[in-house]
This record gives C-alpha cells, sequence and structure tokens, in this order.
C-alpha cells in the first residue's frame, strides 16, 4: 500500500515538474518574441529600402510593391518613395499597428497614384511637407488630408487629371491645411485658382505656373488684394488680353504679390500676343470704352431704324399724293413716246421723205 502510495506521489511530482518547466519556456520565448519584435520596429530596414539612421532618413526607390511598406521604422523623420507601383493611398497606410510616426517630410514623387482614399495620410500629425508631384491622380477622397494639422508644404506638380480637378478644390478646402504656407500645382491644365477660400490657409506661395489659365476673376483679385503676404506665380499661362482682364491687369500693376509678372505674356488676341500683361495700355483691357463703342454702334442701328420708319410713315400717309404723281409721271412719259414714235416713223417712210423735199 504504501509502495502504492510513493508511486502516486512520484507521478504528482513529475508533472508538477513539467508544469513548472513549461510555464518557464513559454516565458522565456515571449520574451524573445517581445526583444525581436521590438528590434525589428525600431532598428530593422524595410526590404529593398536604404535607411540612414543618423539623418532618420529612408529612401525606397524602383521597386515592384504596389504597396507602401509596413515596417518603416519609428524614428523615421523623412521617408522618400520614388518609382513604385502604388497606385492607390489606402486609409492609414503610414500608420504602423496604429502607431502615429513623428515623420515631418513624406515625398511620394514618381509613384504612379491614381487614387487617395480617406484618412490616407492619418498617423502623421507631425508631417511638414508632403509631395505628391508627377503623379496620374484621378480620384482625389474630400476627407484625403485629414489630419495633417502641422503641414506647411504641400507639392502636387503635373499630377491632377481633369476629372480630379473640382476633387482637389474639395479636398484642399479642409480646415487641416489651416496653417499651409506653401501650395505648388504648376503643370495640371487648371484653368483657374481650385481654391475655393483664400483667407483659409495661411499661404506665403501658390505657384500656378504652366497651365490654362485666360483670366482671372474680379473675386479672385478681390481675394488676392486681402492676402497681402501671398505671393503668386502665374508665368505661362495662356492669358486672354481683353476687357475681362481689367481687375487683374491693375492688380498686376499695382501690386508686389507676383515676383513673375514680367513673364506673365498674352496668348490673345493675335495682335497681343507675346506682349507682357503689365506692358498692356489701360484702353487695350478698359471695359468702358469697349462698353461705350457698342453701345454707339446699337445707338446708331435704333437712329436707322427710326429714320427708316418715318420714311415708311411719310410714305404711307401721302399714299394718294404719291400714287397721283406716278400716275402723271407716267403719262408724261407716254405722251413723250408717242411722239418719239411718230417721228420715227416720219423718218423711216421714204414717201413722206420725198414729200418732205
Amino acid at each position: 500500500m504504501r509502495k502504492k502510495m510513493w508511486i502516486f506521489h512520484h507521478a504528482d511530482s513529475s508533472k508538477c515538474v513539467f508544469s513548472v518547466w513549461s510555464q518557464w519556456c513559454w516565458c522565456y520565448a515571449a520574451l524573445v518574441c517581445l526583444l525581436f519584435t521590438f528590434v525589428r520596429t525600431d532598428e530593422a530596414c524595410p526590404s529593398s529600402c536604404v535607411c540612414a539612421r543618423d539623418s532618420g532618413t529612408v529612401t525606397c526607390r524602383d521597386g515592384e510593391d504596389t504597396d507602401v511598406p509596413g515596417d518603416i521604422p519609428e524614428w523615421t523623420s523623412t521617408l522618400i518613395l520614388r518609382g513604385r507601383n502604388v497606385s492607390t493611398l489606402q486609409r492609414g497606410a503610414f500608420m504602423i499597428n496604429g502607431t502615429e510616426l513623428e515623420m515631418t517630410t513624406l515625398s511620394l514623387s514618381y509613384n504612379g497614384i491614381q487614387t487617395i482614399e480617406p484618412y490616407a495620410f492619418l498617423g502623421l500629425p507631425r508631417l511638414h511637407l508632403l509631395d505628391l508631384s508627377h503623379n496620374q491622380l484621378e480620384s482625389i477622397s474630400a476627407r484625403a488630408f485629414h489630419g495633417l494639422v502641422e503641414l506647411r508644404s504641400l507639392y502636387l506638380n503635373h499630377s491632377i487629371s481633369p476629372a480630379a480637378t473640382t476633387q482637389l478644390s474639395i479636398a484642399l478646402s479642409t480646415q487641416s491645411l489651416r496653417y499651409l504656407h506653401r501650395l505648388e500645382l504648376a503643370g495640371n491644365a487648371l484653368k483657374s485658382i481650385p481654391l475655393l477660400r483664400l483667407d483659409l490657409y495661411n499661404l506665403h506661395a501658390l505657384v500656378l505656373i504652366n497651365n490654362s489659365i485666360e483670366s482671372i476673376g474680379r473675386e479672385n483679385v478681390t481675394s488676392l488684394y486681402q492676402q497681402r503676404r501671398l505671393r503668386v506665380y502665374l508665368s505661362l499661362n495662356p492669358f486672354r488680353c481683353t476687357c475681362e482682364l481689367e481687375a487683374f491687369y491693375y492688380w498686376l500693376k499695382n501690386s508686389s504679390q507676383c515676383p513673375d509678372a514680367g513673364r506673365i505674356l498674352c496668348n490673345e488676341p493675335e495682335t497681343k500676343r507675346g506682349v507682357p500683361v503689365e506692358k498692356l495700355r489701360g484702353e487695350d483691357v478698359d471695359c468702358m470704352n469697349e462698353n461705350l463703342e457698342a453701345v454707339s454702334y446699337v445707338f446708331l442701328g435704333i437712329v436707322l431704324a427710326l429714320i427708316g420708319v418715318v420714311f415708311l410713315m411719310v410714305l404711307y400717309l401721302n399714299r394718294g399724293g404719291i400714287k397721283r404723281w406716278l400716275n402723271n409721271i407716267r403719262e408724261a412719259c407716254r405722251d413723250q413716246m408717242e411722239v418719239y414714235h411718230y417721228r420715227y416713223e416720219q423718218d423711216s417712210d421714204p414717201r413722206l421723205a420725198n414729200v418732205a423735199v
């Protein structure tokens, strides 16, 4: 009986030792995994990228990946993605396991990006510079730039398709961009300033070079007058130097807000092509003169029409006398023609001619 009890006791002890050993193994394995995860997140560099820990820069170029790297180190302050195939920026594309990054510069040029989904830049509250130049943006969510509360510079040169122009205006109107200092939109075939209200921002520079802007309306000119600190770059646009350009012309002449004013040239009409807008004469864009000329032509037409109506009325009121006058003229012409006819007959009859001799 005692022997059996010892056997049972021995079995229980073995089971207890095994249980303790198993718990220690699990704890050790969890610690190793934790250390590996910490090293991977904080130290490792994403595949196909080059990392410079001292400067906080991660550069990823010319890869076949279609997504943003998911293992961006937390110490990254500058991330450069270039020459990739990232067609869509999805929601929270730059968040790592729900953790916000301290990134201040993000360059995404030449990646073939076509779509920016809502909250794509969520998790980048410290971002100061965002470069999306040289992409093919066709769809931009109204909340694409939501959360970029400290963004100072936004570059969208050569990136906006005509279909996304209206979407861009709505996306840029977010309150998250109220501290934006510099906005570059060169080379996008824009026909007007895509900002709904200039006073929503703290803009110091607005670059609209090489677009399709033909005229800037009076409302936009008024907004530009109010934003004294703003500098606008507008060269290489096909301006129509007509009466519609009057307000912009006087703003350009009297303001120093356009540093490239000397390179803003007329494209139409043909007689003014290549002429700097600021070199035009006031009468070239004077709406009053054009309106007066149009009014004078209209007035002349009205006067001529009235004269015609009066003349017709006189004819109508004197239709009886005119009819008698016409009859008299007809009778006189008939008598004269009979005289001519009689003389002709006498001259043509030889017998009458002999009698006359």
